[in-house]
């Protein structure tokens, strides 16, 4: 694993010295921070947890669409239907979006309670001293719900409940190592792909700005 050569590459008394770990909760991820950097904090990075949530709201908005599509339903259609997912999938509360909530509340009942689920638990980022006690009302309502999805995603919160509370303990996350991959995926595309491995990563440390790009003379 890629991640067991980095921390290999750093060395047994670098990776004793770091303090925390922000990760997407993945099963290889963990054991391999586990094993080498074993006095590091591990986090659930709130970003990820955020798009799990985001997945299952439309998990449920899909099979509800399917549904109303075989019933006719024009009206729940024209609210479940892909160009209002944007709208559906925000985390703030817009006018837009409190519109089809109230909709939702009298239409489909099922994507209404999906969509309560996901803003309960983004209210658990708000209060740290609330947060243990919220998660824990929160995963009972979730498996409570009977909504595959979310029972699902209940359970999985409820294993890793305490990597998701150390982020009160250690507010950080992987937005730099996201920003970096979405520049490196984006340089990939731009070129339709690179044949040369060493010029692909030259490239990437420019626009990484880890090279300066004025030669000197």
């Amino acid at each position: 694993m890629n991640l067991d050569k980095f921390f290999l590459s750093l060395g047994k008394e670098n990776c004793e010295q770091i303090a925390a770990v922000a990760c997407d909760g993945a099963r290889g991820y963990l054991s391999s921070i586990k094993q080498y950097a074993k006095n590091a904090l591990i986090v659930l990075d709130h970003f990820h947890v955020k798009k799990y949530l985001n997945d299952a709201v439309d998990t449920v908005r899909k099979e509800e669409l399917k549904r109303a599509q075989q019933e006719n339903h024009g009206e729940l259609l024209a609210i479940l239907h892909c160009n209002k997912r944007f709208i559906l999938m925000q985390n703030k509360v817009t006018n837009k979006k409190q519109d089809l909530l109230e909709k939702l509340a009298s239409l489909n009942e099922r994507v209404y309670q999906a969509m309560l689920l996901k803003e309960q638990f983004i209210s658990i980022y708000t209060d740290p001293k609330t947060a243990m006690r919220s998660l824990k009302e929160w995963i009972i309502a979730a498996i409570k719900s009977n909504i595959p999805a979310f029972v699902e995603l209940g359970y999985k919160f409820f294993r890793k409940r305490n990597y998701l509370l150390n982020y009160f303990l250690c507010k950080i996350t992987t937005a730099i190592s996201e920003g970096i991959n979405n520049k490196i995926k984006r340089l990939s595309q731009m070129a339709y792909g690179y044949r040369n491995v060493h010029y692909f990563l030259l490239k990437i440390h420019h626009h990484c700005g880890l090279l300066n790009p004025r030669l000197s003379t």
